[in-house]
């Protein structure tokens, strides 16, 4: 499984510290519009190709799959040219900046009969199965909290008057779909689309969201999340049902340990042996590619269709519009 990256931020000095972790597969390009972008990744974790001209790296027969961890308003464009190049991809969250998008790229990824996956580290963790699994012991959900709040790094940049990517309308930024998200995810995996959707936000004048609360209501529970690019916080979800409840520490993008809290005992449950929450999904990855197992892929891909409709319809509702959503 050999692997080239578009993007050179934090996100892919990770993937490539995991993919070091994972056997068969490895990064054997990178792409950067500058040489000298890529050259201390591709030195760190040995990478033998730097590619300024994309045309030229998607033409490369030793390349299997491109890992996409551009600004989010450039997935569609760099899947579907990776898609038509005949390479499978990894599209790092998240998957396109509307359901039109990533309607497309599902119809091309299966025309072509290539692997198209989202990069969503928390349905592929081993504690997230053992959330699932420990589920029934809960009796009836009745309310789902989740927090996931991280201070940008560049929000001192935003306060300054500038723009960067993560909070440009332009590249399809803002909290929601950058950190919410996890949140968004943890619960549409275990509990499948919500009955109705709302999402109030804390917006810039750019018309950003720098950190929101969102809701779902299903028929029996709610689900409130809170995502935040603008503050720290106290990360954790907590599903509580009438018979006990689930204590997620730190946040649902790792779900670095997980309490069980049934009859007034506490169990700490925890099957993950590495820090690095990008290993997980690559494996996953790695071994469906190594078993050609398109049914799973495509399952996996029309999972994360659901998610997108959810993620733009929060997004419409509190007034976010990208320049993607014009017709």
């Amino acid at each position: 499984m050999n692997i080239a990256t578009i993007g050179t931020g934090s996100i892919v000095d990770t993937f490539l510290s995991a993919l070091n972790n994972i056997k068969d597969a490895q990064c054997v390009a990178m792409y950067s519009r500058k040489q000298e972008t890529a050259q201390p990744l591709a030195e760190k974790y040995q990478i033998p190709a730097i590619y300024t001209d994309i045309e030229k790296m998607y033409q490369d027969p030793g390349i299997d799959f491109i890992y996409l961890a551009s600004p989010n308003s450039l997935h569609y464009e760099q899947a579907t040219q990776a898609l038509q190049h005949g390479k499978h991809v990894i599209c790092e969250k998240p998957f396109t900046s509307t359901v039109a998008e990533l309607e497309s790229l599902k119809v091309l990824a299966k025309q072509k009969n290539l692997m198209l996956f989202e990069a969503i580290t928390t349905i592929h963790l081993p504690n997230y199965q053992l959330i699932k699994e420990n589920l029934p012991s809960l009796g009836q959900i009745r309310m789902i909290q989740g927090n996931y709040s991280q201070y940008s790094s560049r929000y001192d940049a935003l306060l300054a008057g500038e723009t960067p990517n993560v909070f440009n309308p332009k590249f399809s930024g803002g909290a929601l779909v950058d950190i919410n998200i996890y949140n968004l995810h943890f619960v549409m995996n275990l509990f499948g689309t919500p009955e109705s959707i709302r999402y109030t936000a804390n917006k810039h004048a750019n018309g950003i969201d720098t950190s929101g609360v969102l809701v779902m209501k299903y028929p029996d529970f709610i689900a409130e999340c809170v995502g935040s690019k603008d503050t720290q916080g106290l990360n954790f979800v907590l599903i509580q049902g009438e018979k006990g409840y689930i204590h997620v520490e730190h946040g649902a993008n790792g779900c670095q340990n997980v309490i069980l809290q049934t009859d007034g005992t506490a169990v700490t449950l925890n099957n993950q042996t590495t820090t690095n929450k990008l290993y997980y999904e690559l494996l996953a990855f790695k071994e469906t590619y190594k078993n050609q197992d398109f049914d799973r892929c495509y399952e996996l891909l029309d999972y994360s269709y659901s998610v997108m409709k959810m993620l733009v319809a929060a997004r419409k509702d509190a007034g976010i519009v990208f320049p993607a959503d014009q017709p």
